[in-house]
């Protein structure tokens, strides 16, 4: 499996590509090519076009969650797709892959929208659709969590404002935060968005599934934005225990929670335009 950050909130030096507090991945694995969010707006596509990566031969496009720092970039794709059909070309359509509350309406607690501006309906017509709770493969080696079990009593117990279900403004506990987790041949490679659900339920959840209990990596956003000393206690407690061989904590981490992480874990850097290649 190949790795390549297409967003990140952070940029290396000498690589000119663009950031933003966001996140997208692009993997290529067993003849397969997935995109695993898309940021907040198009600079996806325009690292991508700089990387000499075409998005739009994507097999799946897979979504970690319904917040708009992780879909906001949908516009923009579905307009690349018209701008193509219009030139003649014939448009592949991915498989979109989700969870089914992905696409609900959802607000922050100041009561500022900060989900998904493009509904299923309007997604049906550009992608076929995958939206369910159950773990999906997407790969004999690769695998979509689906709605993660929360198994400990110190993440997300707090809700991340709110989420319109059955009719009703109701507090949102991220239900449709998922992952993404590949069979590597030294442990499990763990891809996440935000960890709304814990990152410690995210990577309990991935062993439960894919019944392996060795990780080599965990990487992406871990939703430590300054945590109190319970959470960043028990989360880096747990992460220790599993003796993870490198974790590469981005987007959603803040800097005092990299440092506490790095007490007991190999922190390594991510930024736009990091890659990993995975056996």
């Amino acid at each position: 499996m190949k790795v390549t950050l297409l967003v990140d909130n952070q940029t290396f030096v000498d690589h000119y590509y663009y950031g933003e507090p966001g996140i997208s991945y692009f993997i290529e694995t067993e003849g397969k090519k997935i995109l695993f969010d898309v940021g907040y707006s198009g600079i996806f596509l325009e690292n991508a076009i700089k990387m000499g990566i075409d998005l739009l031969e994507t097999d799946y496009l897979v979504l970690s969650h319904g917040h708009d720092d992780h879909t906001g970039g949908l516009p923009e794709f579905i307009k690349r797709q018209i701008e193509k059909q219009r030139k003649g070309d014939q448009v592949k359509l991915p498989l979109l892959v989700a969870h089914p509350h992905t696409f609900l309406y959802k607000e922050s607690e100041k009561g500022e929208e900060n989900g998904s501006m493009i509904q299923s309906d309007t997604l049906e017509k550009h992608f076929s659709l995958h939206l369910g709770k159950e773990p999906y493969w997407l790969t004999d080696r690769l695998v979509y969590l689906g709605e993660i079990e929360r198994s400990n009593d110190f993440e997300n117990q707090e809700p991340f404002g709110r989420v319109l279900y059955k009719g009703s403004l109701q507090p949102d506990y991220m239900l449709d935060d998922s992952a993404l987790v590949y069979k590597g041949k030294d442990g499990l490679i763990i891809l996440t968005g935000c960890a709304h659900a814990g990152i410690c339920n995210t990577v309990e959840y991935a062993k439960k599934i894919t019944k392996e209990e060795k990780i080599d990596h965990v990487i992406g956003g871990f939703h430590l934005q300054n945590p109190d000393h319970k959470l960043m206690d028990e989360t880096l407690n747990y992460l220790k225990n599993q003796e993870i061989g490198e974790v590469y904590a981005g987007h959603c981490t803040d800097l005092q929670s990299k440092i506490a992480l790095s007490q007991g874990l190999n922190i390594k850097e991510l930024g736009v335009g990091w890659k990993k290649d995975f056996f």
